[in-house]
């Protein structure tokens, strides 16, 4: 129970619901300057950009990258028309019976949102687990291949990214800090049977709670979504923090590849090396 309750959270929560000309609003000499990153997988080489609106999520993946941190690693958690997940230093030597989803650094990395930076096909988010700060996965990444969107479908995303932005402002309310706290000791205690109870209570107040701003997807943001499309309802609740650039074809022959437990591909799919270019 506790593999499968942190393996939910040190990801992205599940839907079954951008290319390489569209960017952010960025200039031409800004998007010259941003980190370009090689990964080369089994099923091709993508070219990554690494946004400088997030400097903590860029430069981390810079240093892991020099370390030849990525090397060798799993995509191990691929769920096609969503995304593809690596980056878990577990994977490198699993046997096909692991779990996978838990490992990572000491660390995090704090949350860096910009709302001009959003979950398009070929974005490069950070994975993480249910903490309040909302901060990254050390190492733990996603690259978006999602769908296309029409306006109702965007409604449904933008209802579903205001219902968790109301659950982590009910979380972080000094009020509601017994109910936190007692969730947070639950999950310290590792007694899973009381944190569900208190996870679901919690889940239920705050579908009542509307002390904050509620976010509506940005009328650009929703063109690309409704044209190349991405994953729209991880908006606000997950740092993007590049792009793909270059071969986001692998992205689908990716996520394309049958998958058993826990999403994770039957077949090993494995990054082979990742490498800032120059």
């Amino acid at each position: 129970m506790q593999s499968l309750l942190k393996t939910t959270f040190l990801f992205i929560a599940i839907a079954t619901f951008w290319s390489c000309n569209t960017k952010t609003t960025a200039t031409e000499s800004e998007v010259e300057k941003r980190t370009s990153i090689e990964m080369v997988t089994d099923y091709g080489t993508m070219v990554i950009e690494l946004y400088n609106e997030t400097p903590l999520h860029r430069d981390n993946f810079v240093k892991l990258a020099n370390d030849g941190a990525f090397d060798s690693l799993l995509f191990h958690r691929v769920i096609e028309k969503f995304m593809i997940q690596g980056g878990d230093p577990d994977s490198k030597n699993a046997l096909p019976e692991d779990t996978l989803g838990n490992g990572g650094l000491s660390y995090k990395v704090d949350a860096e949102f910009n709302s001009k930076l959003f979950h398009k096909k070929g974005a490069l988010g950070a994975a993480r687990d249910g903490n309040l700060q909302r901060a990254s996965s050390s190492m733990q990444f996603y690259i978006v291949q999602g769908k296309v969107f029409n306006d109702s479908l965007l409604t449904v995303a933008e209802t579903r990214i205001n219902g968790w932005l109301a659950t982590r402002y009910f979380k972080n309310d000094t009020a509601n800090r017994s109910l936190t706290d007692a969730l947070q000791k639950a999950e310290d205690d590792e007694n899973w049977e009381q944190y569900t109870l208190l996870n679901d209570s919690i889940s239920s107040l705050a579908k009542q709670y509307d002390n904050f701003e509620r976010y509506t997807i940005p009328e650009e943001q929703r063109a690309v979504y409704k044209s190349i499309g991405g994953t729209p309802h991880l908006d606000q609740n997950y740092t993007v923090f590049g792009e793909v650039v270059k071969g986001l074809a692998v992205v689908d022959s990716i996520a394309a590849v049958q998958t058993g437990v826990y999403d994770r591909p039957l077949t090993d799919t494995r990054i082979r090396t990742v490498r800032v270019l120059e």
